[in-house]
């Protein structure tokens, strides 16, 4: 970890009200659950690709950054309340969203896909695939608000779950018939559980997503710099190096 960078983990209750973004010292908040995209280790620090990139723009912008570990429910309202200054947690570029917070230019590209077990009949990831089915994903996501608008209204029962790992791990012992979730993510975790455990169904048509940082309303100047920055790291190949760590592919 570079030194501009002190990516720590702390308990966001008490927190003092933040600089402005004009200030040399960023505070960007990620989930801590969200593997590869951003995790905790063994000795409590962050990981991941969102840390990584992190790292990455605040070293362009030469700006000393911390990382603060926040529940995914909380993410928007702590941003809000002055808790960060910045949300780098694979958060979705959503019309919802906006009417509560601005985001920079998107830093990677998702669809959503459908994991089952490895013996499931299931055959499309098609509503009427779905219907009379149990399926689970992470609550206050993209997949969540799909199987709620789509799923559920199909025939389906949906099951929301606070974290990506425990919804992945109800697939894995039985309790839902499928999971929707982040492809990537996914893919990741499927690697991880082995073949015998599930296999992808297939994406979801129409479903690609840009992901951004989040920041709060009115901080422009902190906006055009991390757009800057996400620019410049695409451009001279960093993004590429980070991305290569996690993926065989590009998600730009």
């Amino acid at each position: 970890m570079k030194p501009f960078l002190v990516a720590t983990v702390v308990a966001l209750l008490g927190l003092s009200p933040l600089a402005s973004a004009q200030e040399s010292v960023i505070r960007i908040a990620t989930e801590g659950a969200y593997p590869p995209f951003n995790y905790m280790q063994p000795d409590g620090s962050i990981a991941g690709l969102d840390v990584d990139i992190a790292n990455a723009l605040c070293a362009e912008m030469k700006a000393e950054c911390t990382i603060v570990a926040q529940d995914w429910d909380g993410m928007i309202p702590a941003l809000m309340a002055n808790k960060f200054d910045a949300v780098i947690a694979s958060m979705s570029i959503t019309e919802e969203r906006k009417l509560q917070v601005d985001f920079s230019d998107k830093y990677y590209t998702t669809p959503l896909a459908v994991v089952v077990p490895k013996d499931s009949a299931l055959k499309g990831v098609g509503v009427e695939d779905m219907k009379g089915k149990t399926v689970g994903a992470q609550a206050a996501t993209t997949q969540a608000n799909y199987a709620d608008d789509v799923y559920a209204k199909g025939g389906a029962e949906v099951k929301m779950y606070p974290t990506q790992d425990e919804a992945a791990a109800d697939l894995q012992n039985g309790r839902v018939d499928a999971l929707i979730s982040d492809k990537f993510v996914v893919v990741d975790w499927l690697n991880k559980a082995g073949k015998d455990c599930c296999r992808l169904l297939g994406d979801v048509p129409g479903t690609e997503t840009e992901a951004g940082i989040a920041i709060r309303k009115g901080d422009d100047a902190l906006r055009e710099r991390f757009n800057g920055a996400i620019k410049a790291i695409v451009a001279d190949g960093t993004y590429g190096k980070i991305v290569a760590k996690y993926f065989p592919f590009d998600i730009y």
